[in-house]
Order: C-alpha cells, then sequence, then structure tokens
C-alpha cells in the first residue's frame, strides 16, 4: 500500500505488521518433520492436506499418515479430505475420517470428478454433526449454494481457491468480499482463501475478513521478511546481483 503527501511526493510504504493479524495462518502440506517444524510458530492455527500434497511427499498409505499426523497435532484443527469419486464411498470415508480425532475437519470437494454437486451429501454431513471443510469452491454460485446447506451453528469451513482464480487473470479480492458477503447469515462458516502465491495473499485475505488462509512452507518462509526495509532489501538484492556475476566471472 502507498500513499502520497499533499505534494504529490510519494511517502514511505506502510509496512505491515503480523500482530495485527486476526486471520488464522493454517499451513498446508503432507510432510510430517515440515509440518512439525510450521507448529512451533505461534502464528500458525491449524493445518490441511490434500492428495495430491500427499501423492508428491510420497505417502502410500493414507491412514497411517492421517493417524500419526494427528498423534503430534491435537490441539488445532486438521483438514485431511476424502479420495472416492463416488457419493456413498465418500460418506463412508467422511465419517470415518471424522472418528479419528475431535479436531479433524473433513474435506469434501464441491463436485466430484464427474462435475456432480457434493451438496445433498455435504447436507447430510452437517446434519449429522461432521465438520466439513468444502474444497475446490471457485465460483460465486458455489459458495451460494452451498450456503444454503450449512449450519449456522456448527463449524463449517469455505475454502475457496482465491489463488488459481487469480492464475486465470481475475482480481481474487472482490470475488472474495462478495464471497464474505455470501456467508454473512451463517455465523458458524468459516471464509478460508485457499492457494495464496505471495505471501501479500495473507494481509490481503485479513483486511477483507476471511478467518482461514492456508499457506505452504514456501510461502510461510517470507514471513521473516515481512516489516523488512525496503531500501535494505533493495541493497541486498543489488548486492546478490554484483556476487553472482563475479561468481561467474562475467565478461563483455
Amino acid at each position: 500500500m502507498q500513499y502520497s503527501g499533499a505534494s504529490g511526493v510519494p511517502t514511505p510504504v506502510a509496512m505491515p505488521d503480523l500482530s495485527s493479524l486476526r486471520i488464522h495462518i493454517y499451513a498446508d502440506g503432507a510432510e510430517i518433520s515440515g509440518i512439525l517444524e510450521m507448529a512451533k510458530n505461534p502464528l500458525i492455527k491449524g493445518f490441511t492436506t490434500n492428495p495430491t500434497l500427499m501423492r508428491k511427499a510420497g505417502i502410500s498409505d493414507y491412514e497411517k499418515f492421517a493417524r500419526e499426523l494427528l498423534q503430534h497435532i491435537s490441539k488445532h484443527p486438521v483438514s485431511l479430505e476424502v479420495f472416492a469419486d463416488d457419493f456413498p464411498e465418500m460418506r463412508r470415508q467422511a465419517h470415518l475420517i471424522a472418528g479419528w480425532g475431535k479436531n479433524v475437519n473433513v474435506k469434501i470437494p464441491i463436485t466430484n470428478s464427474k462435475g456432480e454437486s457434493s451438496l445433498p451429501l455435504v447436507a447430510e454431513l452437517v446434519k449429522s454433526g461432521v465438520v466439513v471443510n468444502v474444497t475446490a469452491i471457485m465460483t460465486l454460485r458455489q459458495v451460494e449454494a452451498l450456503g444454503r446447506v450449512l449450519s449456522p451453528t456448527l463449524t463449517s469451513i469455505v475454502s475457496v481457491f482465491a489463488g488459481r482464480i487469480a492464475d486465470t487473470g481475475v482480481d481474487p479480492v472482490p470475488h472474495m468480499v462478495k464471497c464474505r458477503e455470501l456467508l454473512s447469515g451463517l455465523p458458524a462458516a468459516q471464509l478460508l482463501w485457499a492457494s495464496p502465491r505471495e505471501l501479500l495473499n495473507i494481509f490481503q485475505a485479513d483486511e477483507i475478513s476471511c478467518d482461514i488462509i492456508t499457506v505452504t512452507n514456501d510461502v510461510l518462509a517470507k514471513l521473516k521478511l515481512v516489516g523488512k526495509p525496503l531500501e535494505e532489501y533493495s541493497l541486498e538484492t543489488v548486492e546478490m546481483f554484483r556476487r553472482d556475476a563475479v561468481a561467474a566471472s562475467y565478461t563483455i
């Protein structure tokens, strides 16, 4: 955020402050060692994973991984996703996963791979008391329809993939503002900014009153840069260019 004085001369950039954040940061990953390292950070309020992250991490036994994770993480919410594509099996997996721990949120994709709506299943799970995290949401229509089956009193998470929306050239901020408005009548529904692409997204999501943002290790590693003087960062960048040029022995 940049501000200009009355004379038109730019004033210094307003630096963000981590201590003022209201949003809950959930660490997104599937490597136990990395998760445990992130758990040491007091800014981290929960954890999420998904089959894609688990596969990339080389996990072959879903339940073994999930139970080991829950042994280590018992005081923060943990979102674990069903991986079936037909709804009867999704239902079975959802109830099974929910039974693994009181801190488990069950991730249900907004549709299956055939594009069939998961909302009837979500409605059934909510009525039975399962805390759901409805994931892979992109459109306002999906959010609006989901809002009709969520409970105003039972916690639920609405995961809107703002990062992927941005990948299509659409500004995710006004989109997420509208999502927030659509959920205004559901005080127990938590709006989650999913798949952030840069650290700035944390502050953007916080400013528009998202409840949660999922953040991967590579983005979390940049937290140490928050509040860094830009003049100092500029000099360090020049020094980096100089070191690499010297190391490469470039000549013209």
